[in-house]
């Protein structure tokens, strides 16, 4: 039978409240500071599943959570978890001190962490199991496991109590193992190519390096103003410029944008540089990096948004040029105006497509509107877009051939879903103030509240002499969502910005 512990969420923590109470009075502490363990949950099931005989004679010593507790009498089954896993442990009232099989049979409750210790056995069903010799309490759970109140299914309940999600549903720890996997293996393939890893600013006297709105702050020592840095792209080339030939960084960016299943405004990017290099290369590093991944992860193809993604390299290759003609029904060329836009024309394309909303929206907004609108659904697998305006990438060298329209910059995306990002880097500083003045135009006239900031310390650095460079920025996050399947960036960030709760402070 399963143990009963009571009816109601208060009852329960009632019950655990004063079980805790009278342990203490009893002497005995509920939390003790130090335990002997010896393996885990999976090495000891090792162990008993290479047994040859129906008993094994070494000792073990496992913890962890109580799970399961089935009292049987005179012997009582449990189940405890960790990280590796759960293994099914015996309790046996002549086979443990009275003092141990008290504790299992009146005191312990699912969710408390035990140790135990005992050797690993097969029962009639042929189940690997710990027959216990002994056993002590860890920590006792004042409340009871998800699975006690009706599981833990709540969408909203489940990121708000990441705790008790992971607790409940093994797979979400399942996924958050295989993100941990993903960027140690981004930091194995960019190592061994020779990049170094390097920590920059988080918090700036401005934004920079990427069209976005930043959250602001105060500080109080220097009565200075700052912004928490919206990507760390100016800072890493600063490095490329100081003599570093290849630098990267995975950290923590923050925008101050909306909330959906693809945008969350604290999240991981991945931003690398190399100098002698251009956007060819980082492609070919991007498809290393997923093949790797998938590698490590032990897969080829994954199921992503309805779609069967083939991971192996080479990604498809496509030419915003080609496709804007092909799917727009007009030369790119009729809506660029030098480095930016002709934004009369673009209008007129907009209300020829049935844009709505586009004459009070600045111009890259526009853009961004028709690509979606009819290019992106044309975009099968894992697919990299070359060729980019240059009025909507102030930081890209210029696509030769082009009358300075394009840069070359790719994208790429998959099922609608932009990965990564990446140029052949502008190292002419005259040309970078020229579209840094560009960006401020379409601010101050059209707006454009997330174009990019005239950075005039970046400018400066660059007049000391910038290599060709090739970069990329990599979201992490939208990585992790392809390669496990999630249909959310919640599914894959342990703990989502959500609403406070109300009369709650945290």
């Amino acid at each position: 039978m399963i143990r009963a512990e009571g009816g109601s969420l208060e009852e329960q923590i009632a019950l655990k409240k004063a079980k805790l109470a009278e342990l203490r009075a009893r002497g005995i502490d509920p939390f003790p500071a130090r335990v002997r363990r010896g393996q885990t949950c999976a090495q000891a099931l090792a162990l008993g599943a290479a047994l040859s005989d129906q008993r094994g004679t070494e000792t073990v010593a496992c913890a962890g959570r109580l799970v399961e507790l089935r009292d049987m009498g005179k012997s009582i089954f449990g189940r405890l978890a960790d990280q590796s896993g759960r293994c099914q442990v015996y309790f046996k009232k002549d086979a443990l001190p009275e003092s141990d099989f008290s504790l299992i049979k009146r005191d312990a409750h699912v969710g408390d962490f035990l140790s135990v210790e005992g050797v690993m056995f097969k029962t009639r069903t042929g189940e690997t199991t710990i027959a216990a010799c002994s056993a002590v309490l860890l920590a006792k759970s004042l409340r009871p496991l998800p699975e006690k109140w009706h599981g833990l299914k709540d969408v909203e309940t489940r990121y708000r109590h990441r705790h008790l999600d992971l607790i409940a549903n093994p797979e979400v720890r399942e996924c958050f193992l295989k993100r941990s996997t993903i960027v140690s293996t981004f930091r194995r393939v960019l190592d061994e190519r020779g990049f170094v890893e390097v920590e920059t600013p988080v918090l700036l006297p401005q934004a920079g390096g990427a069209s976005a709105r930043p959250f602001h702050t105060r500080h109080n020592a220097l009565g200075a103003d700052m912004v928490l840095r919206i990507a760390t792209e100016l800072y890493l080339k600063r490095l490329i410029i100081g003599g570093f030939d290849k630098v990267y960084e995975i950290g923590r960016i923050f925008r101050n944008e909306g909330i959906d299943t693809r945008h969350n405004p604290e999240f991981t990017m991945l931003e690398c540089y190399q100098a002698f290099a251009d956007y060819n290369d980082m492609a070919a590093l991007f498809e290393a990096l997923i093949g790797e991944c998938a590698q490590a992860l032990k897969i080829d193809s994954v199921e992503f948004a309805g779609k069967a993604i083939k991971l192996s390299p080479p990604f498809r290759r496509e030419f915003l040029p080609e496709l804007w003609e092909k799917y727009v029904g007009s030369p790119i060329q009729e809506i660029l105006l030098g480095k930016g836009f002709n934004r009369q024309r673009l209008l007129e394309l907009a209300a020829k497509l049935g844009i709505s909303g586009a004459n009070k929206a600045p111009s890259a907004k526009v853009f961004e509107r028709i690509f979606d609108a009819r290019i992106l659904e044309h975009l099968e697998g894992l697919t990299f877009v070359f060729d980019h305006p240059t009025a909507i990438t102030p930081l890209a060298k210029l696509k030769a051939g082009s009358n300075g329209g394009l840069v070359e910059r790719f994208e790429c995306f998959v099922a609608g879903q932009e990965l990564s990002n990446a140029y052949s880097e502008l190292n002419d500083p005259d040309d970078q103030r020229e579209r840094l003045l560009e960006q401020a135009r379409q601010r101050r006239e059209e707006g454009d509240e997330e174009t990019d900031i005239l950075d005039e310390d970046f400018v400066e650095a660059m007049e000391a002499g910038m290599p060709p460079t090739g970069g990329m920025g990599v979201g992490v996050d939208r990585i992790v969502m392809l390669l496990t399947g999630k249909a959310s960036i919640r599914d894959v960030i342990l703990f989502p910005t959500l609403k406070p709760e109300e009369g709650r402070t945290s």
